[in-house]
Order: structure tokens, then C-alpha cells, then sequence
């Protein structure tokens, strides 16, 4: 048997479209022997990410051949003509990644696909394929394919001429690729068409590449992990359609698109040996790689009358920042030197360094600018020893630009866009700096809150402070701060929301022809929470839930379908979304170390930039995720103030309110909290009511406990 890598997969992240799950897909292609595999899903690097980390999980311990390829990938839509232009779908076309080169290269691709591309589909050119295609390999794709496609109209001619296009630009790491998906089972409803016209151009196809000195690969298309998953799959593309199952006018698939096994591919092009050969030819070229990236700080614009880089560069050398990096506070060494050079390396290097220190300067100055005014000048003892601890730990975790950026926009929220900005909550409010630059307005020396909660040298992690501002406002400040680092700079996060139990039911139970009545019931019997406490999923709901179970076993076979197909269908991805407040800040642009895609925002209907890895792999790039929180309380209070001045001529200064008001206390005591974030759920009317708060601190405690932990 000759070995063989699937070079052309589509994961759960071709939306809609694609029903397999990536751990599901590198297990069955570990398992068969195989060497790696890529991910190509339709337009999108959406899931690349997590393909990254999963191989990265089963590679942990493994050295050499044991150890997985992972081949990033996309099928991109490569449009006739300009992808500025072209009013036309596009022809598929399969790029690979074979190195660090071609990842970053791919990202800009697929990024400019959506910002630049988007006709119903994010699509690129061939004047962007040529401009970034180092370190990329390309395959012809299936039938949509731009050389099949042509062939398929008789043109012949054209499609030669692309052959000879694509040479000129990948030269050896141009591939024709052939797929073969003939239905064998007569019994099956499947797309019996595709092989048909694939056959004759295949012959073509082979034809042309041995005319033009162009290696053959043969793939599988592949869009579920086993065959027992295509009826799941076609369930999929009806939701995708918007058709019902029983339509015979509706899309339909081969069926044929699952993980083929190497013995199986081997059985499909027997006859083309080298196509399957030059498969592990691919795969050769392909070098092992990180995709992730030490925190990418942004540079904050220093003001010139402090100075500049430069002159930082001038006045200290390398020894200076070494001793600056590995001493603490009171200049004392606690590192030797090989911990000192691998944190300078950690922190970027010497040239990151001199930037680190730069924005620590300042960050130092306008915080002690901004203390005396707070606790007197000169500062007390204690005040300016927390003060100085906290800002040698920011600086030698390289974060002080970080803290210049958000006191930056908050400050320009309140003094320049009249926006509301809450007074901080979360760790941060555990800082003294975050207090004197106005990140936050509790001072947590009068409260004795720990600074080592927000940020800790023996617990690597980057801040998390999230800010809220009222719920009017706060695209204000988003634009604000584009405005200042510049669209390419600045993008929102993507979200992916998939199908639950109850979502992956009704959604099968609607394209089978399902009654509503009985999809509903079916809904309605399974509960928020299983009664032993296990992981809600369907499994766990067919062990605990006795309506479910009999769906399951069902004499009904729709009824039955119902349930087999919703599990197999529960966790695919089934649409895109926007972090609620998650906003990525960088240095460069976005699409330097991340791909982007834009998502329509539902309160404009104009179409954001969104980074296509959501927010919990995003920060493993080097990406800095900031969090900008809409808050409807702090839009009632706005409101509220404005209401009081003109209707009794009275300013209200609502940081200056007292936190000894009897009458407020009475508030709380009556559990009258509607609208105080936090406070208002009725089960906390109840315990305040309960509690009869006088002081802050009671109100502290309330809070703190009021979590499933301690209300146990």
C-alpha cells in the first residue's frame, strides 16, 4: 500500500457545510497511520487554530515520525478578474502553508478575501496570490476549481494558459488534483452527476498535467469523519439550503466525502499511483512551526516633549536594561544569568527592551503625576513603596504599554466624548496605579485589596481589566480608538455559536418534517440541568431523560433519525457572532499574525472586522485582547443625572456621593435594587432584605458570597 495525506478537508468550520470535528478527524487519520493531514475549509482559516493546539496535545512526548503534521490550509474563492471588481462567486482553488512564510502569507490572503473580496463570499485574486505567494503550495481543487472549470465550458485553451499561469508563480509546488466520488450503493439518494463529469475531466486533467511537467495529487474532498455520517451531513446542507429533506429538487452531496482510510484511497486511484504518492510529497515540504507568539504589546504615542526612543537607546546601554530587567524594586539581583537572559528573550530582546523601559518611564511619570494629587505630595511611605513595587512588576512583565493604552481611552471616554465609564471592578481594582491614572476609582490601599491577584511575576498572565462604559457610548470609544491606531489595528473577536441538544433537535426534527408539536415536546422534556450532574449532551440526555430514550429506540424511523442524526449533528458550528465586549489592539496589523474575516454587526447592518480565532485561543497568538463592556446601569445613571438637572437645577457628582448615606442603606435593606448592577436578581433582593446592610463592607461581602460556591 502506498501511504497517503488528505491535502483537501473541510472541517466543522466550513459553516454549514462541513460536519466534521477536528479532534475526530486527527484521531481517525492517527489511527489509519497516517503521517498529517491538512484543513481547507471554504474561504476561512476559522478553525486552524484548534488544529494547532490538538496536534500539539497528541504530539506532547513524541519525537520524530511519531510525531503528527498538521498542513494549514484554506480553499479559498479565487475571483475572475479584480476581487475589487469582479461581481462573480470565484473558482475554488486549495493553497497550503508548507512553512512560517506561508502561514503569515496565507493570512494576508484570506484576510484580504474578507476586507477587500467580499462578494457573497470572501474572495482573492490572482494578483494577491501572486504578491504573497512564497511559502505556499497550490492544488487544482474539484470541479469548481478555476483549470476545471474551464475544461468543463470546452475552454480548453484557457485552461492551459491558467495551468501555465500557476507553474509561473508556484513552479514545482503547483499540483492538478483529481477526485473521484462514485455513488456504488443503488439504494442511496445521492448526487450520482458529479462523478460523471469528473471522470472525463479527469482524464483531461491527467492528460494536461503530464503535457505541462505538473505533478498529479488525488483527494478526497472531505466534509465528515466516516461514512456513517453522510446522511448527518446531508441534514447539514438542507439547514445550509433552507430545503427539506424529502425536496427532489434539492443540493445534494455524493456522499462519498468522508475521511477515506489509505487502504481506501489507495482502492480509488489504484490506476494513477503517483497521485497518491505525490500526496507524501506534499507533505515532505512541509516544516513543523509555532503558530502562537509572546504577548505583541501595542505602542502607546508617547508625547515628543518626554523624549523619544532614541534618546532612551542612547542614555542606556544593554547593561543597564539587563540590570533594570533583573533586579527588583529596591535594586537588589534575583536572577542569575541564565534566568537574566531568558527573560530578556521571554520580553522580546534587547530591542524590545529599550521600548519596554521607554513606556515604563512614562507610565512612571504620569502615575506619580497623578498620585500627589491623591495622597499629598510628597507621597507617604507606603503609598510610594506599593506604587514603585507595582510598576517594576509591569515593567519587567513587559505590560506597561498596555496600562498606557487603557488609561488613555478611558480618560478620553470621560473628558472628550462625555461617555460614562464605570469605577472598575474585577482584579484590577486591586492596583494603585490602575487607581491614580483613572483605570479605576476605588482606592484599594483604603480597602486593603491585593495587587498580586491582578498581576504576579510567578503567574505569567497577561491584565484582564475590563471596562465599562455606558451602553450608548461605548462604540464611541471603539471608534475613538480606531480612529487613533488605525482600522488595520484594531478588530472585534469572532464568536462561533453551535448546536446544542435542544438547538441540534429542532433543527433536524424541521428538515425531516418533524411536527413542530412533537419537536417541541421533545425540547420541553430535557432539562436545564441532568440530574446526576453529568455534561449536558444528548448521550448524557438519552441516559437521564426517558422521553429522549424512547425517541432514540423509536419504532417511528423519523422519529428515531430524529435523534441519531441531532447527535451526530450536536457541537457542529452553525453560525458566526461578535464577542460581546472582547477588542484586539495591535502593534501591527491584525492580519500579520491572526487571519480576519468581517461579520455584519446587527445594530448597523455594516460589515466589522473580526479576528477569525475566537477569544479563547486568541490571546496564544500575542494578540492583546482588551474588554469594552456596554452597560445599561451606567446609561440609567447618565440618564438619571441629566433627568435631576433639568428638572431641579441639580449637578450630580456621582463619584463624590457619600458611601455613609443611611437612606441608601435602607435601600438595600428593603431589597429595593433594581437596576444596581449586581443587586437586582430577585434571589439577591431576598438575602439583602435578609442581610440588613449598614456599611460598604457589608455590601462587599454580600456580593463575594452571592456565587455558587459559597451560597452552598
Amino acid at each position: 500500500m502506498i501511504p497517503f495525506t488528505h491535502l483537501h478537508v473541510h472541517t466543522q468550520y466550513s459553516v454549514l457545510d462541513g460536519q466534521a470535528a477536528i479532534p475526530k478527524l486527527v484521531d481517525k487519520a492517527i489511527k489509519d497511520g497516517m503521517r498529517g493531514m491538512a484543513v481547507t475549509d471554504h474561504g476561512n482559516m476559522y478553525g486552524i487554530k484548534e488544529f494547532f493546539n490538538y496536534v500539539q496535545k497528541v504530539n506532547k512526548g513524541k519525537e520524530g515520525s511519531e510525531r503528527f503534521m498538521p498542513i494549514f490550509g484554506c480553499e479559498v474563492y479565487c475571483a475572475p478578474g479584480s476581487r475589487f471588481t469582479s461581481k462573480d462567486k470565484g473558482w475554488h482553488l486549495i493553497l497550503l502553508a508548507k512553512n512560517s512564510q506561508g502561514y503569515h502569507n496565507l493570512l494576508k490572503i484570506v484576510s484580504h478575501a474578507f476586507t477587500e473580496g467580499f462578494y457573497m463570499r470572501p474572495r482573492t485574486d490572482h494578483a494577491d496570490i501572486e504578491k504573497y505567494h512564497e511559502g505556499l503550495i497550490a492544488c487544482s481543487a474539484c470541479l469548481a476549481g478555476e483549470v476545471p472549470s474551464l475544461l468543463r465550458d470546452g475552454k480548453t485553451e484557457e485552461a492551459e494558459e491558467a495551468i501555465e499561469w500557476f507553474k509561473s508563480v508556484f513552479g514545482e509546488d503547483y499540483y492538478i488534483e483529481l477526485q473521484r466520488h462514485e455513488v456504488k450503493n443503488p439504494l442511496q439518494r445521492a448526487n450520482r452527476e458529479t462523478f460523471k463529469i469528473q471522470e472525463p475531466i479527469n482524464r483531461q486533467l491527467i492528460d494536461l498535467a503530464r503535457k505541462h511537467g505538473v505533478k498529479l495529487v488525488c483527494t478526497n474532498d472531505v466534509h465528515f469523519v466516516d461514512e456513517e455520517n453522510a446522511e448527518a451531513h446531508d441534514r447539514l446542507i438542507c439547514l445550509n439550503t433552507n430545503d427539506d429533506l424529502n425536496d427532489p429538487n434539492r443540493m445534494l452531496y455524493s456522499k462519498q466525502e468522508w475521511l477515506k482510510t489509505q487502504a481506501e484511497m489507495n482502492e480509488l486511484f489504484a490506476d494513477v499511483p503517483e497521485a497518491i504518492e505525490n500526496t507524501m510529497e506534499v507533505l515532505a515540504k512541509v516544516e513543523e512551526y509555532t503558530i502562537d507568539h509572546a504577548p505583541i504589546m501595542p505602542n502607546f504615542p508617547i508625547p515628543a516633549d518626554f523624549g523619544t526612543e532614541e534618546l532612551w537607546r542612547e542614555r542606556f546601554t544593554e547593561q543597564d536594561l539587563y540590570d533594570e530587567f533583573t533586579r527588583d524594586e529596591n535594586g537588589q539581583v534575583i536572577m542569575d544569568e541564565a534566568a537574566g537572559k531568558k527573560k530578556i528573550d521571554q520580553l522580546g530582546g534587547y530591542d524590545k527592551l529599550y521600548r519596554i523601559k521607554f513606556e515604563a518611564d512614562y507610565l512612571r511619570h504620569l502615575t506619580l503625576q497623578r498620585a500627589k494629587p491623591i495622597y499629598g505630595d510628597p507621597l507617604p511611605h507606603e503609598v510610594d513603596e506599593r506604587i514603585r513595587f507595582e510598576l517594576h512588576v509591569m515593567k519587567t512583565m513587559g505590560f506597561p504599554g498596555y496600562f498606557l493604552i487603557v488609561q488613555d481611552y478611558i480618560n478620553a471616554a470621560r473628558e472628550e466624548l462625555g461617555v460614562w465609564v464605570g469605577p472598575g471592578r474585577g482584579s484590577a481594582a486591586g492596583s494603585v496605579v490602575a487607581y491614580c491614572l483613572g483605570i479605576t476609582r476605588i482606592d484599594p490601599l483604603k480597602y486593603d485589596l491585593l495587587f498580586e491577584r491582578f498581576l504576579n511575576p510567578d503567574r505569567i498572565s497577561l491584565p484582564d481589566i475590563d471596562v465599562d462604559f455606558d451602553d450608548d457610548g461605548r462604540e464611541q470609544v471603539l471608534q475613538w480608538v480606531t480612529n487613533k491606531y488605525g482600522a488595520e489595528k484594531v478588530a472585534h473577536i469572532i464568536t462561533y455559536g453551535t448546536m446544542a441538544a435542544k438547538l441540534a433537535i429542532k433543527d433536524v426534527a424541521r428538515v425531516q418534517g418533524v411536527a413542530v408539536s412533537v419537536s417541541n415536546a421533545l425540547c420541553k422534556a430535557i432539562p436545564d440541568v441532568l440530574p446526576d450532574g453529568s455534561k449536558m449532551n444528548l448521550d448524557n440526555v438519552i441516559k437521564n431523560v426517558p422521553a429522549i430514550a424512547d425517541a432514540a429506540t423509536s419504532p417511528d424511523p423519523q422519529l428515531r433519525d430524529t435523534i441519531r442524526y441531532a447527535r451526530m449533528l450536536e457541537g457542529n458550528v452553525r453560525n458566526t457572532g461578535v464577542h460581546a465586549c472582547g477588542t484586539i489592539i495591535c502593534r501591527d496589523d491584525i492580519s500579520d499574525w491572526v487571519p480576519v474575516s468581517t461579520v455584519t454587526d446587527k445594530k448597523t447592518n455594516e460589515r466589522i472586522t473580526c479576528t477569525q480565532y475566537d477569544g479563547h485561543v486568541i490571546e496564544q497568538t500575542g494578540l492583546i485582547k482588551m474588554d469594552f463592556l456596554g452597560l445599561t446601569t451606567l446609561s440609567i445613571l447618565k440618564e438619571a443625572v441629566e433627568i435631576i438637572h433639568e428638572s431641579l437645577a441639580l449637578t450630580i457628582d456621582v463619584d463624590a456621593i457619600p458611601l455613609n448615606d443611611p437612606a441608601t442603606y435602607q435601600l438595600f435593606c428593603d431589597g429595593r435594587t433594581i437596576g444596581v448592577f449586581q443587586f437586582e436578581s430577585v434571589p439577591m433582593q431576598k438575602y439583602l432584605r435578609q442581610l440588613q446592610p449598614s456599611c460598604l463592607e457589608d455590601l462587599i461581602a454580600m456580593n463575594a458570597l452571592y456565587r455558587p460556591g459559597p451560597m452552598d
